[in-house]
């Protein structure tokens, strides 16, 4: 018996009435499909100008290229153009020259409007967090490994500090100077702990202090401020869900943690050789970058698995890789994959930065406004006294290192998105911040500039 179904009164085989439907939704899937490969590479063409004019820009002004990047990123973002707009800020299609432009030239309907928005933010997302990855393994491969494990007693001391000083002292003015509420002040005072390693390290490798002592101290204390950080957000949040804080979670983050870290350099350095001894048995174009990035995909996979950053993994293959034969080929080779992929994650961290923040004519960002200036106050002097911790190191440039600290980048937009889909936080505290995180963010590049050049001017006078 075949398939029958009732439709509009009358029994009719199933297939004479699906088949219509079912052809026209396989159209409209089509449809879409090459309408989002045409909005992401729209936002790509958007994306690469605005890193290459921001950067060409600040290069020929004396002011380090990723400042560009990050400011190239704001005029294309919410705060000007509104050409690269995410969901995440509560911005919809509408509110996308990119989509607006789509639907007047390629036809995209009303009806598929918000899917393909969505769609297109989440590939130019993904390719956002793929840039990071691809920063962090390249900065492990111009690090040196036995020079982080020399100064990592010096970079512990430097980020713990790091995060202690700047959590203590927000969270303590935040309750006691402005009257916040307990939980919005601790959340507040977390986001200050945040250390933004891919714009500190991209600044340190344009002014060539990467494997200068003070850069690896800074590298090395940027990632251990990134597990810290996982840690201080995990316990804020759950904080913030529960009312109290799970000791067994706590130590089970920082215990996977140091495990992750200490097991994927001590087994890679083992297995190390077999890599290399395959990859020169290979005959096919690409096998050393194929092969690293294999390395660093399946690092930063695990560290994602155990509830770590991404970042962290691929910044361990790197580590593990320099120590090898292969360091100078792969460096030479991934650095076009960098070109390619990078600019996207800092032009994204600028087109999510919301400048309306900053405006005192909305009344609700006056409030905000005056605990951004604290806040930027003690995350500043927070993370620069952090230099002045490592004793015994005359020739030690301190007020580098504690300024490399500094910038709080996407890190810092993570602690503040977490406190604002949690509740915890008033519009002004988010406001306050969202303005903590833009301000450091744009002043350390070229502050870092500055500190790394004063000891050259002394020397020459």
């Amino acid at each position: 018996m075949p398939d029958i179904t009732y439709v509009y009164g009358n029994w009719i085989p199933a297939k004479s009435w699906l088949t219509p439907l079912l052809a026209a939704a396989t159209e409209s899937e089509t449809e879409n499909s090459s309408l989002i490969l045409a909005g992401v590479l729209l936002s790509l063409v958007v994306i690469y100008f605005a890193s290459k004019l921001g950067g060409e820009i600040c290069a020929r002004i004396n002011l380090p290229p990723v400042l560009g990047e990050l400011v190239g990123g704001v005029l294309v973002g919410v705060s000007a153009f509104r050409l690269l707009i995410f969901p995440e800020g509560g911005y919809g299609a509408e509110d996308s020259l990119i989509i607006s432009f789509l639907q007047q030239t390629a036809g995209l309907t009303p009806e598929a409007t918000n899917s393909v928005f969505a769609a297109q933010s989440e590939v130019i997302s993904l390719l956002s967090e793929l840039g990071v990855i691809i920063l962090l393994f390249e900065i492990g491969l111009e690090s040196d490994l036995k020079e982080l494990i020399r100064v990592g007693p010096k970079a512990a001391v430097v980020a713990v500090v790091g995060v202690v000083v700047p959590f203590a002292a927000g969270t303590a003015g935040l309750v006691f100077l402005f009257g916040v509420p307990v939980i919005p002040a601790v959340f507040a005072g977390a986001a200050l702990t945040a250390t933004s390693i891919g714009i500190t390290a991209k600044v340190l490798a344009e002014l060539g202090q990467l494997t200068s002592e003070e850069g690896q101290i800074i590298i090395g204390a940027a990632v251990l401020d990134d597990i810290l950080g996982i840690v201080v957000l995990a316990v804020v949040a759950a904080l913030v869900k529960t009312g109290e804080i799970e000791i067994s979670s706590i130590i089970v983050l920082i215990v996977s943690a140091g495990a992750f870290l200490i097991g994927s350099i001590v087994i890679g350095r083992f297995i190390s050789p077999f890599i290399v001894g395959l990859v020169n048995q290979m005959q096919t174009r690409g096998q050393v970058l194929l092969t690293g990035l294999i390395f660093a995909f399946a690092l930063s996979y695990i560290a994602t698995v155990i509830q770590l950053e991404g970042i962290l993994g691929a910044f361990a293959a790197g580590l593990i890789l320099a120590e090898t034969d292969k360091r100078k080929e792969l460096e030479e080779q991934v650095i076009p994959v960098a070109d390619i992929l990078v600019p996207i994650f800092f032009v994204c961290v600028g087109a999510r930065t919301d400048l309306s923040v900053l405006n005192p004519a909305i009344p609700t960002n006056r409030e905000g406004l005056v605990i951004a200036a604290f806040l930027i106050v003690v995350a500043i002097l927070g993370k620069v006294v952090t230099g002045f911790t490592v004793f015994g190191e005359e020739k030690l440039n301190k007020l580098a290192i504690g300024v490399g600290m500094i910038p709080r980048g996407e890190v810092g937009l993570v602690f503040a998105g977490v406190g604002s889909a949690s509740g915890a936080l008033s519009e002004s505290t988010e406001a306050a911040i969202i303005m903590m995180v833009i301000i450091t963010t744009f002043v350390a590049p070229p502050l870092l500039r500055v500190v790394f050049q004063e000891p050259e001017a002394v020397t020459q006078e």
